[in-house]
């Protein structure tokens, strides 16, 4: 039985690898949004993970997107939007702008998402944030400005208004192009055939290369760079 769950399991994964690299269909692992969202990067393709640090899933699913976003380079350009659900998950978003404006989050971006899902940290408070962002070296006072400040306010408001645009009903969720959303969960047409969670974001990974590659193809995006090159070469 072990056998026959990894054989299909195997298979699944295969059959997404192939009708990716081929041409990706709206159903198999993605959705298209109905109403597309504007996107302003240029030559590059916009890549949003909606993501919470109260989500297990989105804390397993993270050294493998930030291992598949940096492969992806100049491609893309990768941004997060913090959710929430409800209010308890505010002081989490309003920590993750906060952090971002003082240019600490990426140093301590995995800390908070081990505070919380491997010591048990709750930080769904406004002082069980300030306690850790202290702990890890943030000064408090100037952290407390920031956070009760009406740009983080607006900051939050934004990401609430960027998930019902994108209808976000579950984390993490990938918008790709302002167009494309997909997510372990919707790989494989919803057909998990009991496949484990690391198969799941291996296949999501896969439709997620297969859509920037269509992106950038609908888009002529990998002409601009083959031009260039000619032309410095005719030099």
């Amino acid at each position: 039985m072990v056998f026959l769950r990894k054989w299909l399991a195997a298979l699944v994964l295969g059959l997404v690898a192939i009708t990716v690299s081929a041409a990706p269909q709206s159903g198999l692992g993605y959705s298209t949004l109905e109403t597309p969202q504007t996107t302003d990067t240029g030559k590059k393709v916009e890549v949003i993970e909606f993501f919470g640090y109260w989500c297990s899933h989105c804390y397993s699913f993270d050294p493998f997107l930030k291992s598949w976003a940096k492969k992806q380079g100049n491609n893309i350009v990768f941004k997060r939007v913090a959710v929430g659900f409800n209010d308890a998950m505010r002081p989490q978003q309003k920590m993750f702008y906060t952090l971002s404006a003082m240019g600490k989050l990426d140093s301590l971006h995995s800390k908070i998402f081990n505070a919380v899902q491997v010591e048990g940290l709750p930080l769904r408070r406004d002082e069980q944030v300030f306690d850790f962002i202290t702990k890890n070296g943030v000064d408090r006072n100037k952290f407390i400005e920031i956070y009760n400040s009406p740009s983080i306010e607006s900051l939050t408001q934004s990401a609430g208004q960027l998930q019902s645009l994108f209808k976000i009903d579950g984390v993490p969720t990938i918008a790709i192009d302002g167009r494309y959303i997909t997510s372990p969960s919707m790989v494989a047409g919803g057909v998990r055939m009991n496949m484990s969670e690391a198969e799941l974001q291996a296949a999501a990974l896969k439709v997620m290369d297969g859509l920037v590659a269509k992106v950038r193809q609908e888009k002529n995006l990998d002409e601009a760079p083959a031009k260039s090159k000619r032309n410095k070469n005719a030099n």
